[in-house]
């Protein structure tokens, strides 16, 4: 099905019309249409084109309001003040709108015309290093802009980048190769990511110990480094196990999370070595990078350090080893040659904006990025304990994810328990789940990604105020309403007026398609988590005025059955979007 007109867009293509017919030179002027809380929708346009043709607003307005004629959709237009229009529509044009909404599976959401492909660089986290809070807000606003992204039609590559490469693999494989069972595990069945990341933590404990304290293992595990990168059978086999150790526990992470990650999108720092070399050859070659003091190096302008002198993105160290800037620029050569790219999407932590704004910038002097290809950094900021310090264990130590999302579940469980009446204890374990991973994930993502945000399991879990459980709570609400309407069905009635808050409601979900395309554009998840979070609201009031059950006119309980359902539908299509689940019964 076609994608369904707002009523906004509605408003203001017959405002446009209005415009063109009254005042012919000003056929292209934009009516600046916006929702209203005097009226549905104010349009403020007139005030700017009445400047620009030296005329007195009010008199304008008055002449645009009479030019349009009568129609269904708009009940009354008021000129107001210095020649605003306040615009109110008819109820039975919000009915309209909604019923072609409930109509499409898709509630009318268009698709984006102009998409293209996206490649999402999101949860990196590193090999046979334990994932800690740090590692959340990039795994949940990735995942969240990877559904929002394919839900516009952009084909979406995702790409998790994990830390799989680098000096410290010398340390771990050559003490394995000394101590060769530290890996092995206590039986043949399923090893579970506990077990993985423990053996993997003892490993890194005892080879870093050994490293610090005896010189001729310091010798052996930086010769080892050469034979890694020299591409040695042996040495290979050895980082290989290592690799696939640590994504036994990444997935078991990821798995708690309800994230989807697919072994073909783990593309580590490990995947670009062949074309490390060529990345430097391209770049000095075509003088974007030069060479100082044997380094070679990208210079910036506007780059320059406490000193004052200009601070330099190293692509090749003096050694010949290479960065991560040479890593991350074959990467985007990769990304943008192989993948066809027409955008790149990082989520990575603010603190690195600097390193990826020089990044881009050489990506752009060399050709790889330009006016058709983007790359832009979603730059999140961080994870707060209650005190608004960083979050940190009693013993200041970093605190472990999986840690943080049990707590999350084992409250959330708490909470369902005791609002259960009906729910069996594998149910409630279930949904404790949902509501746990749920309210983790909405925190996160409620919170505009550049700002950090305090991790406050209390406030997550509650039922009141802006939390995925209050969302969660108003969709199980109108799935046991429509359980409990038996033979009456939800079927929308034009005829009908409108109460107030049938009114608002319907307003608000007649603005879903355009909110998307918003969040899409922006790549701002926070704003979807918003719209969410006022539809509960707008559906709590509505509860709260307007009986549904027990509807004056059956014709009534019908239109409000279906105001309940399309609803129901809104937050389950949105909080998927998010990544979170909407259980039927809570």
């Amino acid at each position: 099905m076609a994608s369904v007109p707002s009523l906004a867009s509605t408003v203001q293509q017959r405002l446009a019309d209005g415009l063109s017919a009254a005042l012919p030179d000003a056929a292209s002027a934009d009516p600046l249409l916006r929702r209203s809380d005097r009226a549905d929708f104010q349009a403020n346009g007139i005030l700017a084109l009445a400047k620009q043709l030296k005329g007195n607003p009010r008199e304008l307005a008055t002449k645009v309001v009479e030019a349009i004629p009568a129609n269904d959709v708009l009940k009354e237009i008021e000129v107001s003040g210095p020649g605003f229009l306040n615009i109110t529509v008819t109820d039975s044009a919000i009915i309209d709108t909604l019923a072609a909404r409930a109509a499409d599976a898709r509630l009318g959401v268009p698709f984006n015309e102009s998409a293209g492909t996206t490649v999402i660089d999101y949860a990196q986290p590193n090999v046979a290093k334990e994932m800690h809070v740090g590692h959340l807000r990039s795994a949940v606003i990735g995942a969240a802009m990877v559904e929002i992204l394919e839900f516009t039609g952009e084909t979406v590559v995702r790409r998790h980048h994990i830390g799989d490469w680098g000096t410290q693999f010398g340390m771990l494989i050559q003490f394995l190769i000394e101590h060769p069972h530290e890996l092995d595990h206590s039986s043949e069945s399923e090893v579970s990511g506990e077990e993985a990341m423990s053996n993997l933590n003892r490993l890194y404990k005892a080879s870093r110990a050994l490293f610090d304290s005896d010189e001729e293992f310091k010798t052996r595990a930086r010769a080892r480094v050469v034979d890694l990168q020299a591409g040695d059978e042996e040495t290979l086999a050895l980082w290989q196990r290592f690799v696939d150790e640590s994504k036994i526990y990444f997935y078991s992470v990821f798995d708690k999370l309800d994230m989807d990650i697919r072994d073909g999108d783990v593309v580590g720092e490990s995947g670009y070595n062949d074309m490390l070399v060529e990345t430097c050859r391209i770049l000095e070659e075509s003088g974007v990078a030069v060479r100082s003091e044997g380094a070679l190096c990208v210079f910036f302008d506007d780059v320059k350090g406490p000193d004052g002198n200009p601070v330099p993105l190293i692509v090749q160290k003096s050694d010949g080893g290479f960065g991560y800037a040479a890593t991350d620029l074959s990467a985007i050569r990769d990304r943008v040659q192989n993948l066809k790219a027409t955008s790149l999407l990082y989520v990575v932590d603010a603190r690195q904006s600097l390193h990826f704004k020089m990044v881009f910038e050489t990506a752009r002097r060399a050709g790889w990025l330009n006016d058709e290809v983007k790359a832009v950094q979603l730059a999140f900021g961080t994870v707060l304990g209650k005190d608004g310090k960083p979050f940190k264990t009693r013993e200041g130590e970093t605190v472990r994810l999986v840690d943080l999302l049990d707590e999350a579940i084992d409250r959330a469980s708490a909470v369902v328990r005791e609002k259960a009446q009906d729910l069996t204890e594998a149910e409630i374990a279930e949904r404790g789940a949902q509501v746990g991973i749920g309210a983790v994930k909405y925190a996160d993502l409620s919170t505009s990604a550049a700002r950090d945000y305090k991790f406050d399991l209390d406030q997550m879990v509650s039922l009141n105020g802006d939390t995925s459980v209050y969302l969660q709570y108003a969709y199980a609400r109108i799935q046991s309403i429509l359980r409990k309407a038996g033979d009456a069905k939800p079927v929308a009635h034009r005829e009908l007026g409108l109460a107030a808050s049938e009114r608002a409601l319907g307003l608000h979900l007649d603005g879903f398609g355009e909110l998307i395309a918003e969040t899409a554009a922006e790549y701002a998840p926070h704003k979807l988590a918003a719209y969410l979070y006022q539809l509960a609201s707008h559906y709590t009031t509505f509860y709260s005025e307007c009986p549904v059950l027990k509807a004056d006119t059956p014709e009534q309980v019908e239109n409000r059955l279906f105001l309940c359902e399309l609803t129901a539908r809104t937050l389950h299509q949105g909080m998927a979007l998010l990544g979170i689940r909407t259980p039927e019964r809570l």
